[in-house]
C-alpha cells in the first residue's frame, strides 16, 4: 500500500495542492450546510457554511499551498477576505440560481439543494484560485 506523507504533498504542483486544500475546506463547507440548514434558510445556511470553509481554507492555503508569500499576515487576511467575499458571493448566487432556476424546474427536488450548493462551490473555486495566487498570497 502506498503511503502519502506531508513532505510528498508539499512537493505536488501548487494547483494540485490548491485543489486538495480547497476540496477539504469546501467539503467542510458543503457538509456543514446541512447542519446550518436545520436552523436557518437555505441562502443563509450556504453563506454561513461558506464562511466556515473560508476560515479553514485560509489556514490551509497559507501553510500548505502558498507558504512563500512575502505579504504580511494582515495583508494576507485582507486579501483573503476580499477574494473570498467575491468567491462567496459567486458561490451563493450560483447555488441559488442552480437550485431555483435549473434543478427545481427539472423536478430534481430531492437533490436540488445539495447539488446546487456543490455547483456553487465549484464556480467559486475558480475565482478563488486566481485571486489567492495574484492577490492574497502573491510572492512579490
Amino acid at each position: 500500500m502506498m503511503r502519502l506523507y506531508l513532505q510528498d504533498l508539499i512537493r505536488l504542483d501548487q494547483r494540485v495542492r490548491f485543489l486538495l486544500a480547497g476540496g477539504f475546506a469546501s467539503g467542510v463547507s458543503w457538509a456543514s450546510r446541512f447542519l446550518f440548514n436545520t436552523v436557518m434558510p437555505f441562502a443563509l445556511a450556504v453563506a454561513t457554511a461558506t464562511a466556515l470553509g473560508m476560515v479553514i481554507g485560509f489556514l490551509i492555503y497559507r501553510s500548505f499551498v502558498f507558504p512563500g508569500s512575502s505579504r504580511s499576515l494582515a495583508a494576507q487576511l485582507g486579501g483573503f477576505l476580499l477574494v473570498n467575499l467575491i468567491g462567496g458571493l459567486v458561490t451563493v448566487a450560483v447555488a441559488i440560481v442552480a437550485r431555483d432556476g435549473l434543478l427545481m424546474p427539472l423536478g430534481l427536488t430531492e437533490i436540488a439543494a445539495p447539488a446546487a450548493h456543490a455547483i456553487g462551490i465549484m464556480a467559486g473555486a475558480v475565482a478563488n484560485y486566481v485571486g489567492h495566487k495574484t492577490v492574497t498570497f502573491r510572492t512579490a
